[in-house]
């Protein structure tokens, strides 16, 4: 399964690279503060950055949110590092005075509190884009790339998908949903195979491996240097109550493991389709299923090494 991909996250490339339209609507609604929304979405951090770029007026709307979010956050985190700080005296004194286990416990967790508090402060106050910030994990809003009355529109969706007319209980009852294998696309997917398609464009995948009982999160990258265009599903879900708001989430595609894949202990891997079928993965045709496995057995099988992840 793939848990996590360092993506494309700028909007604007996708308009230079493949003349989308950005859906700036969905967007905006992505990080509105409305309907009493107390918790910002999940997005890397490396798509907030892209609206926050200076002098591009048409997203200063989108900005001036995504600001607020900043702002609030860091006032939050201020106030917790506070109270950790405040803990870690405390921690201190007493393995000063008379030093316990309980102590050295408090020491230990309020000090590595305090160092991830500052990493996220220190994230949401920088404008310069690193590597990491294009992680996205289940549960993040990613741009995906789908076909729209002829077009090429790029959403915002969610990693992981609800398929219209499941119930909301679905992503806790099923969290691998992220991800949809090939096997199972006329099964539990038959209602967004041949039907809602779309792509993500990602330049690594992540992976967990069990080697000699010990887990490693591996990182896989094309040695082309390509970016991949990675094969998803996904849906629009409306609360058939009207009590939740709608959702638009995807799952990437995954299929049997590549040699190297395999050699490096994981079972899947995602499909990485040709530029030559996108336009055809984008605008499937439901009665002829078969096209769209061809574009999967014609896919893009750059040698992806691999490293432990940093």
């Amino acid at each position: 399964m793939c848990y996590s991909a360092q993506i494309e996250a700028d909007y604007k490339k996708f308009v230079r690279e493949f003349g989308a339209v950005v859906d700036l609507e969905l967007f905006a609604q992505l990080w509105l503060r409305d309907n009493n929304k107390t918790r910002r979405p999940k997005t890397p951090r490396a798509l907030d950055l892209s609206f926050l770029r200076p002098g591009d007026s048409s997203v200063a709307a989108i900005a001036a949110e995504i600001r607020e979010w900043d702002n609030d956050e860091v006032a939050q985190l201020e106030i917790e590092l506070a109270k950790q700080t405040e803990r870690l005296a405390a921690a201190e004194q007493k393995l000063a005075t008379k030093p316990t286990k309980t102590a050295a416990n408090e020491q230990r967790i309020s000090g590595n509190k305090i160092e991830q508090i500052k990493r996220r402060i220190a994230d949401l106050k920088r404008a310069n884009l690193e590597a990491r910030d294009s992680r996205m994990f289940p549960g993040y809003y990613c741009p995906v790339l789908v076909s729209e009355g002829g077009k090429l529109v790029v959403k915002p969706m969610r990693y992981q998908c609800r398929p219209a007319g499941k119930p909301a209980f679905y992503d806790e009852k099923y969290p691998g949903t992220y991800n949809a294998r090939r096997s199972s696309l006329e099964d539990y997917w038959k209602k967004q195979f041949g039907y809602t398609h779309g792509l993500v464009v990602a330049s690594r995948f992540y992976e967990w491996v069990t080697v000699d009982g010990e887990n490693w999160e591996l990182e896989f990258v094309p040695r082309t240097g390509e970016d991949m265009l990675i094969a998803c599903l996904w849906s629009h879900w409306t609360d058939p109550k009207g009590k939740e708001p709608d959702l638009l989430s995807f799952a990437a595609i995954t299929d049997e493991p590549e040699p190297e894949v395999a050699a490096a202990g994981h079972d899947r891997t995602i499909i990485n389709i040709k530029p030559e079928h996108i336009e055809a993965w984008l605008n499937p045709n439901p009665a002829d299923l078969q096209a769209q496995y061809a574009i999967f057995d014609d896919k893009r099988h750059p040698y992806y090494e691999h490293k432990i992840a940093a």
